[in-house]
C-alpha cells in the first residue's frame, strides 16, 4: 500500500487472483499509516477470496482485518528495534486481534534496496554463501518457520541461484524467495535453485499487462510444484 492507493492494490489483488497465486502479501518498507493499511486488505478481501498475509514495517501497522503475519526477525539488522524490539511491541496486538503468527526469518542479500536501508541491514554479500547459510540455520534452530532471502523490491539482480542452492541444502525450513523476480523465467530459475515460495511485486506493480505476465509466472512456478 505504500506505492498505491486501496482501489489500485485491490486490482492489483484481483490480477493474481485470476492469474492462480495462492495469496497476497501486505506491507512496505515505507508506509506511514495504519489506515492505509486496513483500507488496503478491507478492499482486496472484498474482491478476492485470496487469504491476506501482513508483511509488516512495525507494530504500529498491524491490521486486524489481515488473516495471517509473517511474524519476522530482520536477521542482518543492526537496529535491533527490526531484529526483536518491533516484534515485542507487536505481540501483544497480534494476540489481541487474533492473526496467525508465521515465524520468519529475514535476511536482506545485496542490493537491498529500499529495505536494506530503511531496515539498517548489514547486507549479505552477493556470493558470501556461508554468511547466508548461518543466518538460515540460525532461523531453523531459532525455531522460525521459514527463512527469506530477499534482494529488495525493484531489484535490478534476484538472489544468486547458488546462494539459493547452497542455503536449500542446508536447511529443513521452507526458502522464500524475493526481489528482482520480474518474470517467468527468473522465476523458474529460483525454483529451480530450491525456492519453495516465490514473492513478485514491483515488477508486477509496473507493468502493462499484469494478469498475462503474472499468469505465466504462477504457471512456471506451480509446474515445479512450488507456490
Amino acid at each position: 500500500p505504500d506505492k498505491q492507493d486501496a482501489e489500485k492494490a485491490s486490482y492489483l489483488a484481483s490480477c493474481a487472483e485470476k492469474a492462480g497465486s495462492s495469496a497476497i502479501m501486505v506491507g512496505g518498507s515505507t508506509i506511514t499509516s495504519q489506515k492505509q493499511v486496513d483500507d488496503t486488505i478491507k478492499v482486496i478481501k472484498e474482491k478476492t477470496s485470496l487469504p491476506v498475509i501482513l508483511f509488516p514495517s512495525g507494530a504500529r501497522f498491524l491490521s486486524k482485518y489481515a488473516d495471517a503475519i509473517f511474524f519476522m526477525s530482520l536477521l542482518n539488522s543492526k537496529n535491533l528495534d527490526y531484529v526483536i524490539r518491533e516484534q515485542m511491541r507487536g505481540a501483544f496486538i497480534i494476540k489481541k486481534f487474533g492473526i496467525e503468527p508465521i515465524s520468519m526469518g529475514y535476511l536482506i542479500i545485496e542490493p537491498g534496496m529500499t529495505v536494506g536501508k530503511v531496515g539498517d541491514a548489514e547486507l549479505v554479500k552477493r556470493h558470501d554463501y556461508t554468511t547466508a547459510i548461518g543466518y538460515a540455520l540460525a532461523a531453523q534452530y531459532l525455531g522460525m518457520s521459514l527463512i527469506y532471502l530477499e534482494a529488495g523490491s525493484g531489484a535490478p539482480e534476484s538472489v544468486p541461484n547458488e546462494m539459493i542452492r547452497k542455503v536449500k541444502e542446508e536447511v529443513d525450513i521452507p526458502v522464500v524467495v524475493g526481489g528482482g523476480i520480474k518474470n517467468a523465467t527468473v522465476a523458474k530459475e529460483k525454483v529451480s535453485a530450491g525456492a519453495d515460495i516465490v514473492v513478485t511485486g514491483t515488477a508486477l506493480e509496473e507493468d502493462k499487462d499484469i494478469e498475462k505476465n503474472l499468469s505465466e509466472i504462477v504457471k512456471t512456478i506451480k509446474s515445479c510444484g512450488r507456490v
